[in-house]
């Protein structure tokens, strides 16, 4: 650690290290929605037993270990990002807990071959993989977007809300290229390939990511007693106050809706006519509109829609978020009318849901990219992990929400079932309640802005001819 940099260099250019960090995350991101875009589908229709038997799950059990594994990914960030900002610091979780995620997607692939059959049956190894994934994903995933954010100092930290949305934008490049690629593999190579290959990305990612390493701004650890301090302190106390709302409440019901995609939606789709632009498309593929309407959407905003709302009212952070749970309530409104429609024997066409992902994807750019540049921005210097960490606690919250409710439609009492667009009405009316409640909250709220303090060129260790490149 000692060679390393450990404060922003005083320049008003792009950091060194974002290629390495942007490069990493395309890769991990193709890995995790890689194999998270089939876990419905793998589940329902190609699930075997040891004996090489169908195993199935029925649609509301898969549904429920889907929101079950997403929640346990956005749990643990908040023990990975005390990991890096108390022990480790965030490069080195980074790199440990990246090791341990390629570990689970070869678990994944081991389900679907006669040797790792003879060992354990592939529903064993299959929630093995999900822990190992959901311990490594969720566990770097707050220190790979504090540490983006520490590679700014004050001179350039007008970059930041830039570089994050091409951070945003190569998620959705490698989210965009893996569900398309996956859910074909799985259907004509196996449940190994279509597993295996996200595997093959994820050591990618984790080379790509130590390759970066004397490139990148190295924050140190704070310990427990410092860490202790901060949390504790004016800043840091009010901090927690002022964000808990936010996001274990808001974000949770926002994430309890748009994770549904991967679950309701693709379900949903199986039962609609597939076929769009000349093409037949497999229901999980469906899933690949997000991303790809995300790397059109999010240039669309920042330099057209943006600056456009200027011209009427401040498109603050909190405004943005506010208007993107309307739009997240009018698209799951939109779904169920879908519902409504396959209820009443309907086959309508998959382009419907496609307008729903446009409108779901729209309040993902107002909300998500929003509020994780409002997380770093408003989390004191020793606490952004643990900021971070908080944010995708709110999404952990959603997940189980949604998890608890497909559980309670797998009992007997007629009570507690919500039967096709009943399930759909519910969460939209939900949404729609939260959202005007979050109003009230964004009128009230008041915070602070904190960014990591930067070196001169000389601390630094940069000569003249580094400030220059």
């Amino acid at each position: 650690m000692a060679n390393y940099r450990t404060a922003p260099a005083s320049i008003t250019g792009m950091p060194k290290g974002i290629p390495y960090i942007l490069g990493n995350e395309l890769a991990e991101r193709f890995s995790f929605y890689g194999m998270k875009a089939i876990l419905t589908v793998y589940m329902t229709k190609h699930l075997m037993d040891a004996a090489g038997q169908p195993d199935f799950m029925g649609d509301e059990e898969a549904k429920s270990v889907y929101h079950l594994f997403t929640a346990a990914a956005y749990f643990f960030p908040i023990l990975g990002s005390l990991l890096a900002d108390v022990l480790l610091g965030k490069y080195r979780t980074i790199l440990v807990l990246s090791l341990g995620y390629c570990i689970g997607h070869a678990f994944l692939a081991m389900g679907d071959t006669g040797a790792g059959a003879a060992l354990l049956s592939p529903r064993g190894w299959l929630f093995l993989g999900m822990a190992f994934i959901a311990v490594g994903a969720g566990g770097i995933k707050p220190c790979v977007s504090a540490h983006l954010g520490d590679q700014f100092g004050p001179k350039n930290s007008g970059l930041i809300s830039k570089v994050f949305a091409w951070w945003y934008f190569s998620i959705n490049v490698g989210a965009a290229t893996s569900t398309l690629l996956t859910p074909w593999l799985l259907e004509n190579k196996g449940a190994w390939a279509a597993f295996g290959l996200p595997g093959v990305l994820m050591a990618l990612a984790t080379l790509t990511f130590w390759i970066g390493r004397n490139k990148f701004v190295h924050i140190q650890p704070a310990g427990w007693k410092k860490f202790k301090e901060e949390s504790f302190s004016p800043d840091g106390l009010r901090s927690l106050k002022n964000l808990t709302p936010l996001f274990l409440i808001f974000i949770p019901m926002f994430w309890a809706i748009f994770d549904q995609t991967g679950s309701a939606w693709v379900i949903q789709a199986e039962y609609m006519d597939r076929h769009f632009l000349g093409v037949e498309w497999l229901e999980s593929q469906i899933q690949a509109a997000n991303p790809i309407m995300i790397l059109l959407l999010i240039p669309t905003f920042t330099y057209a829609i943006y600056p456009a709302m200027g011209r009427f009212f401040e498109p603050t952070p909190l405004r943005r978020i506010g208007i993107g749970l309307f739009l997240t309530a009018a698209a799951f409104g939109l779904t169920g009318m879908l519902q409504a429609q396959i209820d009443a024997g309907g086959e309508p066409n998959i382009g419907w849901q496609l307008v729903a992902y446009l409108l779901l994807t729209s309040g993902e750019v107002l909300v998500s990219i929003t509020s994780l540049e409002f997380a770093y921005t408003q989390a004191p210097r020793k606490m952004k992990s643990f900021i971070m960490g908080v944010y995708f606690l709110g999404v952990s919250f959603g997940n189980l929400f949604t998890s608890g409710v497909n559980q309670l439609m797998t009992g007997d009492d007629p009570m507690l079932t919500l039967d096709g667009a009943d399930y759909y009405w519910f969460f939209t009316g939900l949404m729609l309640v939260v959202a005007v409640i979050y109003v009230v909250f964004a009128k009230t709220y008041k915070g602070s802005t904190f960014v990591q303090e930067a070196m001169t060129p000389l601390e630094a260790g940069e000569t003249e001819g580094d400030l220059k490149e």
